[in-house]
């Protein structure tokens, strides 16, 4: 039996590279980039207004005038219209762009309009103010963007001012969620008391969806024969396979015999962990990864989180994502050396520290107690202690 740690290095070393493909700019949202995108052009394209006011030159202001005539009204959009003479503006919209022949904005609150006069009411004004000049954020051919990065909202609005409409991104992988017992039955089934609805396909379906993969699901039931032909054709027409139960040392868990025979290698089988011990992880020889969760809801969704969400990151070249912890909200006792995943609520206090609250549920079938939880706190195996105050690494699953 392994480690956490030791699982955890193991399950990185077998990440891969799935290759890129090009989709729609406004499709691509919750991807990841792979490619460089530049600048096509000065940012901003030319000298851009921000305020709604009067344009004039600073040296007029500078020799006593105060009025203004007003020679055009400009909108954003329009072209720049310049003045001919020290005592004239442009009326000028935000967004505008910034005529040649001024070279200062005062805004509609610090004048008055009349008349086709705008008469300037504060003492001090600044050469420049209000403008937001040509390429001060990026010159053309400057790099924004580079790959590995995650496509947020802001992003997709920075390729589109650049005009990018595909991107090159990291294509995803093909993945199958497998969930195995003749005790399970389907959702809209009245079941008996004694078999369980399929829900930990679901989970990890819903937990996939968030990572931006649509999963297929798939039910074998507890037939050696079945189970072996079943996962044969997975491992044919798909990347990834993730089970959920029939790992563990009961008489009907087939699936690891099943798995050996279909030359899946081992690489390991059970971990020192609660929950999620009997954890099996496996690869085979043309890159397929196999991972087969224990079968109790808890223990699955788990798993997902500390091992499969790290994978997939890292396969997809995201950086990975920094390491958050919180303070012990109470004192905590665990003992069987085992490295435990404590269910936490997180919180803030005044100071700004973020607390972790455990909320301790009634074992790994428990999956009732996560409902409303936002984290997993990860105690470490060297102690079965824990006091409050004390600091320690959370995975947060419920975002704050």
């Amino acid at each position: 039996m392994i480690t956490v740690q030791q699982a955890e290095q193991l399950i990185l070393e077998n990440t891969r590279d799935y290759g890129a493909e090009i989709v729609l700019f406004d499709e691509a949202s919750g991807r990841v980039l792979a490619e460089n995108i530049k600048a096509d052009r000065d940012l901003p394209g030319f000298n851009r207004v921000t305020m709604d006011g009067i344009a004039i030159n600073y040296q007029s202001f500078e020799k006593g005038i105060a009025t203004f005539n007003i020679k055009a009204t400009q909108a954003a959009g329009d072209k720049p219209v310049d003045i001919d003479k020290a005592d004239e503006c442009i009326e000028i919209m935000t967004g505008a762009a910034l005529p040649e022949s001024v070279d200062t904005v005062i805004r509609y609150e610090d004048v008055e309009i009349k008349e086709g006069k705008a008469t300037i009411l504060i003492d001090h004004i600044k050469k420049g103010q209000n403008l937001h000049l040509k390429g001060t954020d990026k010159k053309q051919g400057d790099l924004l963007l580079t790959p590995g990065q995650f496509i947020t909202p802001a992003i997709i609005s920075l390729v589109a001012s650049v005009g990018e409409t595909e991107l090159r991104v990291k294509r995803l992988p093909r993945v199958v969620v497998i969930s195995s017992g003749d005790e399970l039955v389907d959702v809209h089934v009245t079941s008996s008391p004694y078999q369980i609805r399929k829900s930990n396909s679901y989970m990890l379906q819903a937990i996939l969806a968030q990572q931006g993969i649509k999963a297929d699901i798939r039910h074998i039931p507890d037939n050696p024969k079945t189970i072996k032909q079943e996962l044969q054709i997975c491992l044919q027409n798909y990347d990834v396979l993730l089970l959920s139960g029939g790992i563990s040392m009961g008489k009907f868990d087939y699936l690891p015999q099943a798995l050996k025979d279909l030359q899946v290698n081992q690489v390991f089988h059970k971990v020192q962990q609660r929950p999620g011990k009997p954890f099996w992880f496996g690869r085979r020889d043309n890159g397929v990864v196999v991972f087969a969760f224990p079968g109790n809801p808890v223990a699955t969704f788990m798993c997902a989180q500390r091992y499969l969400i790290p994978w997939l990151n890292a396969s997809l070249g995201l950086e990975p994502k920094q390491y958050v912890y919180a303070v012990l909200a109470a004192d905590f006792n665990f003992q069987p050396e085992l490295q435990y995943f404590l269910q936490v609520k997180l919180n803030f206090n005044e100071q700004g520290q973020l607390l972790a609250t455990p909320v301790e549920g009634n074992g790994s079938g428990d999956f009732a107690n996560l409902a409303g939880k936002d984290a997993f706190m990860e105690l470490p195996l060297v102690k079965n202690e824990f006091k409050k105050g004390e600091v320690y690494r959370v995975w947060i699953f419920n975002e704050l």
